[in-house]
């Protein structure tokens, strides 16, 4: 009984760091203020607005700047090295990488193309439906990395192995996120999406972070230590990260602060085909990890990888394509919004059901605590 007690001591302490548990609330905070200085600071937003890198090519310079601020210290936690233990409990990773590259994206452009297109055609316009469901698309395109570890943690899950599952999956979006987005969004509505934007997409806000996060990685592992590294320096990143998130948003509203307050109806409704697309690959992919006989450590984070976005990444690649004002930009950011209390739903239902999967330390801790008390 006293291990049974134990491990559940050990999960009731598992808990989000203040910024994070909060994370839904300081967004509604920095939509709220991006939107006042968008109404009563319109010169000032429209600054901001005009600064680019190069005149015509959407990439909002401030923006760029606060991205690379938020991903770089995220793409320092991976390490790549992990990959040697790739041929390692295979099951587990080609379901993770089965449902995010053959499935989410697809669904998602399902979900949104049903549910904007049609269910709510009585409040949404045809042209911003398109919007929309091209930002929900870009959402799904891209795998959580980040807050990935975060869920792991709070699952009980193999923290090596889903390690491994993060450095796949960001090697493979160099080469597939930029396809499959043009190829959806094509397909799902009327908008024209340029290639070559969003090649410049993933090569500014995905392999320059990723560059400067591994040789940053290798720089302080050598001076510090690989222990020193994690427990010391990456902690004092963290506020980085999260600032240049939440100062990205306040631009984001403030750059349409007037679609924003003409249209709080929308923001509900993108929410819905996000929701559902969160439950439904979740659920998809615990199913497959349970059918497959996964361990529990391992099936969890799957589960989550499979149902969370790479939202700093889906933020950057819309406001590029279709510009800081746009519907699309605004349906990444309601991504952001729903993130965090979805995904801890998600974590307790894997809590609950770790006794439907072999291996779960929940099991052995309940079959030690039964041989104790027959002895």
């Amino acid at each position: 009984m006293k291990e049974t007690t134990a491990f559940a001591v050990i999960q009731e302490e598992k808990r989000l760091n203040y910024f994070e548990r909060y994370l839904s609330l300081w967004v509604g905070l920095c939509m709220a203020a991006g939107v006042l200085l968008g109404r009563f600071f319109p010169a000032l937003t429209s600054e901001l607005r005009r600064l680019e890198f190069g005149e015509g090519s959407q990439i909002n310079m401030p923006i760029a700047v606060l991205i690379w601020l938020m991903i770089t210290p995220m793409m320092m936690k991976v390490d790549f090295t992990a990959l040697k233990t790739v041929g390692k409990k295979p099951r587990g990773l080609v379901v993770t990488l089965f449902v995010n590259w053959m499935v989410k994206p697809f669904s998602m452009a399902l979900f949104a193309w049903v549910f904007l297109r049609y269910v709510f055609s009585d409040f949404i316009s045809l042209s911003d439906a398109d919007q929309y469901i091209a930002g929900t698309i870009i959402l799904a395109a891209a795998p959580c990395t980040a807050m990935v570890f975060v869920w792991s943690y709070l699952t009980d899950g193999d923290p090596a192995y889903t390690l491994v599952q993060v450095s796949v999956n960001d090697l493979l979006m160099l080469l597939l996120f930029a396809p499959i987005v043009r190829f959806l969004v094509s397909g799902a509505s009327n908008l024209d999406v340029p290639f070559h934007v969003l090649v410049y997409s993933v090569a500014i806000f995905i392999v320059i972070p990723l560059v400067a996060g591994i040789l940053l990685r290798r720089w302080f592992v050598n001076r510090y230590g690989k222990i020193g590294f994690e427990k010391q320096v990456l902690p004092r990143f963290a506020p980085v990260s999260m600032t240049a998130l939440l100062a990205t948003l306040v631009l984001i509203f403030g750059f349409q602060a007037d679609n924003i307050t003409e249209k709080f109806l929308h923001v509900a409704l993108i929410a819905v085909p996000i929701l559902v697309q969160v439950y439904f690959n979740s659920s998809l992919t615990y199913g497959l990890m349970r059918l497959f006989k996964v361990e529990y450590a391992v099936a969890a984070p799957g589960a989550l990888i499979g149902a969370s976005n790479f939202f700093e990444l889906a933020v950057a690649t819309a406001i590029a394509l279709f510009g800081p004002g746009s519907g699309a930009a605004l349906a990444t950011v309601v991504g952001v919004l729903v993130e965090v209390p979805v995904m801890l739903s998600v974590c307790a239902a894997c809590n609950r059901t770790r006794h439907w999967f072999p291996n779960s330390r929940g099991d052995e801790a309940t079959v030690a605590a039964s041989g104790t008390s027959r002895a």
